[in-house]
């Protein structure tokens, strides 16, 4: 369903977030490290580059994902699966796990939060963020279009973006669990270049399911509609389109 080369084409304005979110780990010489919905890998090569002792996995149920990523130039002693991360079972407790803009497309994802944290050795570390835009209207025309006359009956059983929960939700899910909890949010600016910047943008992410779903015609006509009504949403100016992009930050340590 996924396409490496499409979702890292905006790849600096995606890997940003994911920086924020891994400087407040302070894990100092983890021995294992997981990340789950690794997509095509870069970022965890940087985790690896981080804590250069640890053993790095990294998983990702997109089998063109784990494709991509199994192609990078990584040590030993990074390696990368294809797998549910709702099945996540390590051989040993791991120090640090990290979950990059993926739970918003998981189902239950408050208790697969949990379980994960029954992984972790004492003194772990759990951190993940999501995308906290659903409201906004690079999500919302795809809502409006797949459920739409032209398009109801051929998208009906397809599984849009989920939206995730706020700080507070997670802090207050973390620190009942005994965590000690560190939750925040972000909205980024994202000025994209180039025409119909936030289409390409979205067809990396939200519009994947959708496109998944259609013949070639018919997802180049959704991705035409898509498009003129993205950019009627987010006017251009002469130097480029303001995209923002409201994120949501979560790291947790598990009791030593």
């Amino acid at each position: 369903m996924w396409d490496p080369a499409q979702y890292l084409r905006f790849g600096d304005e995606r890997s940003r977030p994911f920086f924020d979110l891994t400087a407040r780990i302070q894990a100092t010489d983890p021995a294992l490290v997981a990340d789950l919905g690794c997509g095509p890998g870069q970022l965890t090569a940087a985790l690896a580059g981080r804590w250069p002792a640890a053993q790095v996995r990294g998983l990702d149920s997109d089998p063109a994902m784990i494709a991509a990523a199994r192609a990078l130039d990584v040590p030993d002693r990074v390696s990368f699966a294809q797998g549910d991360l709702r099945d996540f079972k390590p051989e040993r407790p791991v120090d640090v796990i990290v979950c990059n803009a993926v739970l918003q497309w998981v189902p239950g994802h408050t208790e697969v939060i949990r379980q994960w944290t029954g992984t972790l050795a004492a003194g772990g570390w759990l951190a993940f963020q999501v995308p906290g835009n659903l409201d906004q209207p690079i999500h919302a025309i795809v809502r409006e279009l797949a459920g739409s006359g032209r398009w109801r009956s051929r998208l009906a059983g397809v599984e849009l973006n989920r939206q995730a929960g706020d700080p507070a939700y997670y802090a207050d899910l973390l620190l009942r669990d005994g965590c000690r909890v560190d939750a925040w949010e972000s909205t980024y600016l994202h000025v994209l270049p180039g025409a119909d910047p936030v289409l390409e943008w979205a067809k990396g992410t939200a519009l994947r399911p959708v496109l998944s779903a259609l013949d070639p015609a018919e997802a180049a006509a959704f991705g035409q509609e898509y498009g003129a009504l993205a950019a009627a949403a987010y006017p251009a100016a002469p130097y480029g389109t303001i995209l923002p992009f409201r994120r949501v930050f979560v790291v947790a340590q598990v009791p030593g």
